[in-house]
Order: C-alpha cells, then sequence, then structure tokens
C-alpha cells in the first residue's frame, strides 16, 4: 500500500488507517476473534495506522490491539491513541469535561501503556477540547512525554482553527483527527487550509458517515440498545429517508465506474490531499477487503464531479452528532 506523511513533523503510514472504536464499543457486539482476524488482515495488507481510544470499551479496545499484536513487530504499527473521555461502570458517557490537565495527560498514559503492552505511543492525543484546560497546557504535558520518549508525536481531535494554531505554537502537531466525509465537509472552509497552513495532517474518521455511506444500510435496519447510531440525527425518520436517497444517486455514480459505493467514498476522502489519511472502521475481514479496494481506486477529475453532484455538499440531513455532542464540540462551535 502506498503511505502518506502525517503532517510536516508526523510519521509516515499507509495511506489507509484502521479505526479500531467499532470491535469494543457504540455500534453494537463485535466478535473478538474476528476483530483480531480483522486487524492482522489489515496489516497483512499494508495498513500500518492503527486508531483507537482509551475509553474505547473502557480500555477493551486498546487491551484488543495488545493481543492482536503479539504475534506482529510492534514497530511496524502506528497506534494512535485518544485520550480524556469519561466512562460509568455501566458504560455510559459521562457529561463531564474531558479529562486533558496536564496530571491526567501523565495518569492516563499509564494506563495506556500497560494495556497496550508497549513502552511508547506513536500519537497521542486528547479526544476532545476541554474549555476549561487551556490547551497549551494538555500539549506542554503531552510534549514533557514526548521528551520523556513515551509519546513519539502529539496530535489534536475535533478542535477548529484558532485551536490549531495555539496547539502547534506550543508544540509541533502531526495530524487533526475529525470527521471528513462526502456527508461532513464542515472543514474545508477553515480548518483544513489552516492545518494545510501549519503543515499538519488529516487523519479523517466516519469516512462512510458511520455507515450511511457504506451501501449497506436499509432503512429498516434495527439498531440494538448499545448501538449508538439510533440516537444520530443522520439516522431518524425522514433525515434517514433523505440520506440514503444520496446514498442511492452516488451508488449509480460507483456503477458506473465499476466500484462500490464504500470504496467511491472512501477514494472521494483520499484525494482531497495527500496530506489527508482516511481511517476505516471495518470490524469484519469481508468489509476490510472491501474498504481496502478503495485505496486502488483513482479518480478521475470527471469521476469526482459526478460524485460531487450526487451528493452536493450541504445536502445531507441531519447532525453529525446528538445536539449535545454537537454543542461542546470544538471544530464545530469555533464555526458557527
Amino acid at each position: 500500500m502506498d503511505t502518506r506523511k502525517l503532517g510536516a513533523d508526523g510519521p509516515e503510514v499507509s495511506a489507509l488507517g484502521l479505526g479500531a472504536m467499532g470491535m469494543s464499543d457504540l455500534y453494537g457486539p463485535a466478535d473478538e476473534a474476528e476483530s483480531i482476524a480483522t486487524i492482522h488482515a489489515a496489516i497483512d495488507a499494508g495498513i500500518t495506522l492503527i486508531d483507537t481510544g482509551d475509553f474505547y470499551g473502557s480500555g477493551h479496545n486498546e487491551m484488543l490491539i495488545r493481543d492482536a499484536l503479539r504475534q506482529r513487530d510492534r514497530d511496524d504499527v502506528v497506534i494512535s491513541v485518544k485520550f480524556g473521555g469519561r466512562r460509568s461502570p455501566d458504560g455510559a458517557f459521562q457529561p463531564a469535561p474531558p479529562e486533558t490537565d496536564p496530571v491526567a495527560v501523565k495518569d492516563r498514559l499509564a494506563y495506556t501503556l500497560r494495556r497496550l503492552g508497549t513502552d511508547h505511543v506513536d500519537i497521542y492525543r486528547p479526544t476532545r477540547l476541554n474549555a476549561d484546560v487551556p490547551i497549551e497546557d494538555t500539549v506542554g504535558a503531552i510534549a514533557g512525554m514526548v521528551e520523556a520518549g513515551y509519546v513519539r508525536h502529539i496530535g489534536l481531535s475535533e478542535v477548529g482553527a484558532a485551536t490549531l494554531r495555539r496547539a502547534a505554537a506550543v508544540h509541533p502537531i502531526s495530524d487533526l483527527q475529525i470527521e471528513y466525509s462526502l456527508l461532513s465537509r464542515g472543514i474545508e472552509a477553515e480548518i483544513l487550509p489552516t492545518a494545510r497552513e501549519l503543515g499538519i495532517g488529516i487523519t479523517a474518521y466516519g469516512v462512510l458517515s458511520r455507515g450511511l455511506l457504506s451501501g449497506h444500510w436499509t432503512p429498516d435496519r434495527a439498531l440494538t440498545g448499545t448501538d449508538f447510531r439510533g440516537h444520530v440525527p443522520r439516522f431518524q425518520g425522514e433525515n434517514l429517508t433523505t440520506n440514503l436517497a444520496l446514498v442511492d444517486a452516488l451508488r449509480t455514480v460507483a456503477d458506473s465506474i465499476g466500484a462500490t459505493v464504500a470504496q467511491v467514498a472512501i477514494a472521494w476522502v483520499a484525494s482531497r490531499g495527500t496530506d489527508v489519511v482516511p481511517l476505516v472502521g471495518a470490524r469484519r475481514r469481508d468489509r476490510l477487503q472491501e474498504s481496502l479496494a478503495a485505496a486502488d481506486l483513482v479518480l478521475s477529475d470527471d469521476d469526482r464531479a459526478a460524485i460531487e453532484a450526487a451528493v452536493p455538499a450541504g445536502a445531507v440531513a441531519g447532525e453529525r452528532y446528538p445536539e449535545q455532542q454537537m454543542a461542546v464540540l470544538d471544530s464545530e462551535t469555533a464555526r458557527s
């Protein structure tokens, strides 16, 4: 697989990364053996970037990755970890702001290193901005962990352009992890240009809009109580009807190219620049294989024009998170 560099000072990684969240959390039950087999298949196919969070499954996801890497060379994989999300014993997310103060940086990193079974994290990033903790304090604390050898690079997640500038003034930032897809193009106005000005790469999550752009979603699909998409506006009522109509239009374009809807959606994000690395959230090997083919799909100018005509910017119905979560996203409130 081709590689891309995450920012001016970040690591070189595969052109596609693997997002492991769904193997432990939020998308309903997952099969652990199949998850590990999927991680192995991803590595065998050339994927070197694996993304996780210390709160995914309340630590389960990190331990799953540890188990998957037991028979692999740790140095062949770039592990990206988000930290700070708070959970309750029943798995619910707590409403309190994320833990991103300097003391929490060291504390949570210590547990992450133990769960992953490693002596360093390749990219460490706060999951969200805590308005009560200056980003300079958070980045400065992680920079101390870089100096100590426990972290290789510093990343950010879901922050706006102003926060990017403040963070980059403290320490080089390798990449901004943020939702970017045909249905979520808000970063293009200010955040993406700012990241490029500062030499910060983009790791794009939600490239299939949590399954909407997979080509496999049906309007009558039942969601389990542990699947958070049951609370996401884009999956509700008339919003879902509107959004699946966009998917049908995209399917027509995909058929003309000889690809699947998912492959076209992933390839479109990858085509936005060599500084953009899409994260695919496959939980099974068959879905992974479909996504991997997107890395070899080269879109012409005409292809991209047809794709964007099928799914115009701003055509999506519904926000990408429930209202309460949207209200605390620095990447969104900074644009409002």
